[in-house]
């Protein structure tokens, strides 16, 4: 059975180097798809151990759960099919029917309705907090039940861009006995590690950052050798495994990741203080900006701002004009690819919401997602410009 547990000093070279097998397979640079469901019996003691596809514990696999936990300092790390199934694992591996959840109060959409529908059904009821709120903790603790089990946070939201004071998450998880998780997406490891903070779990849709080329649909989950263990159990009856094929091509990407979150990182800021400053934007949504309400949180925990950014245009049909009329980025949804791209939330990710709640926090008919990819920052600014101006 070859090492897997190759570890350097910096980001970069982990990103490029870590978990690679050693030795290499017949000598491949590259790791090869090991396209086999299932493997020849050893002396397996245990049933995690047997070498099956489902287990996630292929070749393909044990390299870039290796690497995702070097890049995140995370002790071990867990492929999913998909950051859903990452998420909504890690959340019912951890609960059972009648316990609660303190989840922040705008989360990604699939996240949000899996909350309101699917865990409720299951007799997992949860309450919102406002991880900005001044108040910190003395707020969350009117909403703390004795059935309360975990605390839900995002990195930076989804879609509203806010950051909270996550070392009081932690802090409060800590204090009353709760599982910290945390939505790492749209921060990534180059700009944020929650695991170094002391975050229980850490998931991502690796579907947009890690990849970064808008072309497989993957998960992780992240944390302590015993967390994530309690999440394979889990998701080994669930069967919501990646296949080897999606694992190469995710390995392939995660390569470039800090070379293309930096350039995200240095475009959506400039495209924020461009957005910030027109006329025609009401208001833009950047942890990087001083007048973002995170922005003292972004800067003390983060080493770059992100590459997702949003604002609002004076009304619905303002924000129809213009995704009619910008050129360069793609209208669709998703994000973290090396394309920038631009959607409605409230037609997309959070068009499972109730108008009336979407409204309540937020994220109204005029507001306008931008995932900002790797093109020239002139041009594309130029583009906005002609879009808004129109």
């Amino acid at each position: 059975m070859p090492d897997y547990s190759a570890k350097f000093d910096s980001l970069d070279t982990n990103l490029v180097h870590a978990g690679r097998p050693r030795p290499h397979v017949e000598g491949a640079v590259v790791t090869p798809i090991f396209q086999s469901a299932n493997y020849q019996m050893g002396d397996e003691a245990t049933y995690d151990a047997v070498r099956y596809i489902r287990l996630s514990n292929s070749p393909n696999h044990h390299t870039l759960q290796a690497r995702l936990a070097t890049v995140e300092s995370a002790e071990a790390a867990l492929l999913t099919a998909s950051g859903m199934a990452a998420i909504s694992t890690a959340i019912l591996s951890n609960l059972q029917a009648g316990e609660h959840i303190l989840a922040q109060r705008t989360l990604y959409g699939g996240s949000q309705s899996f909350l309101d529908q699917d865990a409720h059904r299951l007799g997992i009821t949860h309450s919102s907090i406002d991880v900005a709120d001044p108040d910190g903790a003395k707020a969350w603790e009117r909403v703390l039940t004795s059935k309360t089990r975990m605390i839900y946070v995002e990195s930076i939201s989804n879609p509203l861009m806010e950051v909270g004071d996550l070392e009081a998450v932690v802090s409060f998880a800590r204090q009353h006995d709760l599982v910290s998780v945390i939505d790492n997406t749209f921060a990534t490891p180059v700009n944020f590690r929650p695991a170094e903070m002391g975050f229980d779990l850490v998931v991502h849709s690796a579907t947009k950052y890690l990849n970064g080329h808008s072309d497989l649909v993957a998960g992780a989950v992240l944390g302590s050798k015993r967390a994530v263990d309690r999440v394979r159990h889990l998701l080994l009856h669930l069967g919501g495994s990646l296949d080897p094929n999606t694992c190469f091509l995710l390995e392939r990407g995660l390569k470039t990741l800090s070379l293309r979150v930096r350039r995200q990182n240095e475009t959506a800021s400039r495209l924020a203080e461009f957005l910030e400053g027109h006329p025609s934007v009401r208001k833009a949504n950047y942890p990087g900006l001083p007048s973002s309400p995170g922005h003292r949180y972004a800067r003390q925990y983060f080493s770059g701002f992100g590459g997702m950014l949003s604002f609002y245009l004076e009304d619905a049909a303002a924000a129809e004009r213009f995704l009619d009329r910008v050129a360069l980025p793609i209208h669709a949804a998703s994000l973290g690819g090396v394309e920038s791209l631009v959607v409605r939330p409230a037609r997309s990710s959070h068009l499972g919401l109730e108008q009336e709640e979407r409204d309540r926090l937020g994220i109204t008919d005029e507001l306008i997602r931008v995932s900002v990819g790797i093109e020239d920052p002139d041009e594309l600014m130029a583009d906005f410009e002609q879009a808004l101006s129109g």
